[in-house]
């Protein structure tokens, strides 16, 4: 059996931009998905959760203690 290695990029850019790239991406073969800039938000902060875990768990009162601080 053989598998294929597929991998996704994210680009953001104007309208116009969008449509040139979303339908050079279809000519190539690809699968283009369009994300709600919500959705794009979500993915970029679940992103940098991700690289910024540390795997240490912090206790609940010393969060509300540094949010009551600010």
């Amino acid at each position: 059996m053989k598998f294929i290695e597929m991998g996704a990029i994210i680009i953001k850019a104007d309208k116009k931009s969008n449509k040139l790239l979303s339908d050079l991406a279809k000519k190539l073969g690809g699968n283009v998905m369009n994300l709600a800039d919500e959705q794009f938000e979500d993915f970029a902060i679940g992103s940098a959760m991700d690289a910024a875990k540390t795997g240490e768990t912090v206790d609940r009162n010393s969060i509300l203690a540094k949010l009551r601080a600010r």
